[in-house]
């Protein structure tokens, strides 16, 4: 067979050697054969190829493949993805699913193998992985690390069924990535020393650098819901060899408005900060780690890299893997249909009734969300009552929450939040780490109703409701993701997202911020099915306070 060969030439960007050479790149059979200075070579970047070290597929709202359409029009080559949610939904059929339509595309997408499915006993779950499945899932060659062990007080207090996820894990010399917000001094020690090497939760740089000095590689997150880089970016240039970039959830508006690991560089590099050490956390510290099949631009290497047009604005206008250009003017050469379709959905419509709440004597335990941030507050507050009901307070910002299992017809579960600022309506969705049950806030019962009910007729997907009209996206994958193309998507969630905008809250995302008040493993105060639950005593709690 005759060899496939081409030339290209350019600013050839070596994060290896710290050098921007003028050259060109001679490729033969998928392989970069010789780089070759040369003068006079076309005013363009050649880059390696962009990787994204944590992130959930899942919360783009797009299935594997139509995602990697998307990710290669920002640069994107490589990513590693737990596939956490829908296998809190599907269990190890939803990973398989993952698995096997990531195959079709030519970017690197590896997996890490769900380490707490699910995250805690405190909820309703669709499966359960134990530690038998995960060992099993653990041997494929899809699979790279065992992923986000959030169970930190399992690995403390060494739970056996935990240990011995970690120990499969380290018998094959995998990478064991880590959750642990917050924790510190001795229990973080312990937690270290079980093997866990990367973390992607901090939010502060103490945080970060203790995590550091025990030899934790840390994940700088910019996501829909939790954006830490502006706070964490330091790193970059005091230790550029233990960092790496992620988005870990991200929300398909967002994609499409800032794009996703080239938003992290551009961002970096308007802070000021080196192109090396940015490019480094975005390819060579995450392929290394990981042991990816991705090329860094070295002679002998896999020909995988992207070209942009400069180094400010950092527009990406071909991509290249294995020798192939799969990216030229915004258009990925590849398109992938998936007719396979999954779902776990089995729910009843509800009545008014079950969503409401008897008042007894005194104030309840009330969650305070924020924008751009996945820990709650915790604060007592007065409530509302009408027609011995507890009901949403509008005036102060006060709204009830409602969350319910989508796997049977258990009893609705009700809290109090306050932050989000809806005026009017209800919001509602069947993405509530890490369970996927129903989720739901609104500014009356009936509107609550309307949208959870709304959300049941669908069988899964995002809904928001006001004065009897509603819109929303259907996500016929398991309630979590779309089969339809990137670009139909993100209209369909566009004109959603403005719909419920004019609910009232100026909140950036929502949704996504709904979708982790049943988070039970982020302080401090969070709701599941089975009740109020207390984070940092982790066991449910009573909704109404003890005075």
């Amino acid at each position: 067979m005759k060899d496939q060969k081409f030339k290209i030439s350019g600013k050839i960007v070596d994060v290896i050697s710290r050098e921007i050479i003028q050259g060109e790149i001679e490729v033969v059979d998928g392989y970069i054969k010789s780089i070759v200075p040369k003068q006079d070579v076309p005013n363009r970047y050649i880059v390696p190829g962009l990787v994204d070290s944590h992130m959930h597929i899942e919360s783009s709202l797009l299935i594997p493949s139509r995602f990697a359409a998307e990710a290669v029009k920002c640069g994107t080559l490589g990513l590693v993805t737990d596939p956490h949610e829908i296998a809190n939904v599907l269990g190890e059929i939803g990973v398989d699913f993952m698995i096997n339509d990531a195959k079709k595309v030519p970017l690197e997408i590896k997996f890490g193998v769900p380490s707490c499915v699910p995250a805690t006993k405190h909820e309703t779950s669709g499966f359960v992985l134990d530690s038998n499945i995960v060992e099993s899932l653990l041997k494929r060659e899809e699979v790279v690390c065992l992923a986000e062990v959030m169970d930190f007080v399992g690995v403390v207090e060494e739970d056996l069924e935990v240990l011995k996820k970690i120990v499969a894990c380290k018998k094959l010399g995998k990478k064991i990535d880590g959750h642990a917000p917050g924790l510190k001094g001795t229990d973080l020690k312990k937690y270290v020393a079980a093997g866990i090497s990367a973390d992607h939760e901090c939010s502060t740089i103490e945080e970060a650098l203790e995590k550091i000095a025990l030899g934790m590689m840390i994940q700088i997150r910019e996501g829909s819901a939790a954006r830490d880089f502006d706070s964490l970016c330091f790193l970059l240039e005091s230790h550029p060899d233990k960092v790496m970039l992620c988005t870990d959830d991200l929300h398909p508006d967002d994609m499409a408005e800032n794009g996703h690991i080239d938003y992290l560089i551009k961002k970096g590099l308007n802070k000021g900060y080196d192109i090396f050490n940015l490019l480094r956390a975005a390819s060579y510290n995450p392929i290394h780690h990981y042991g990816l099949d991705l090329g860094l631009l070295q002679i002998g290497d896999s020909a995988d890299f992207i070209v942009v047009d400069n180094l400010e604005q950092f527009s990406v206008m071909e991509a290249y893997r294995k020798g192939k250009c799969i990216l030229k003017n915004g258009n990925p050469s590849f398109e992938v249909h998936n007719e396979i379709l999954l779902n776990n959905f089995s729910r009843k419509p509800i009545s008014l009734t079950e969503i409401s709440v008897a008042p007894k004597n005194g104030k309840i335990k009330v969650m305070v969300a924020k924008d751009g941030d996945l820990i709650t507050d915790s604060i007592l507050c007065d409530p509302k009552i009408e027609n011995s009901n507890l009901v949403a307070d509008v005036e102060n910002d006060l709204l009830k929450m409602v969350v319910m299992s989508r796997y049977d017809n258990g009893k609705p579960v009700v809290g109090f939040v306050k932050g989000f600022g809806f005026k009017k309506g209800a919001i509602a969705e069947s993405i509530a780490h890490d369970s996927h049950n129903i989720i739901a806030i609104g500014t009356s019962d009936e509107e609550l109703m309307y949208a959870i009910n709304t959300l049941i007729d669908l069988k899964g997907g995002i809904v928001a409701v006001s004065n009897s009209k509603s819109k929303f996206v259907k996500l016929e994958v398991a309630g979590l993701m779309s089969n339809k193309t990137g670009s139909k998507l993100i209209q369909e969630y566009s004109g959603l997202s403005e719909f419920a905008s004019e609910l009232g809250s100026d909140f950036e995302s929502p949704f996504m911020t709904l979708a982790f008040m049943s988070l039970l493993v982020i302080p401090k105060l969070k709701l599941s099915d089975k009740g109020l639950f207390d984070v940092d005593q982790f066991k449910v709690v009573d909704l109404f306070a003890n005075e």
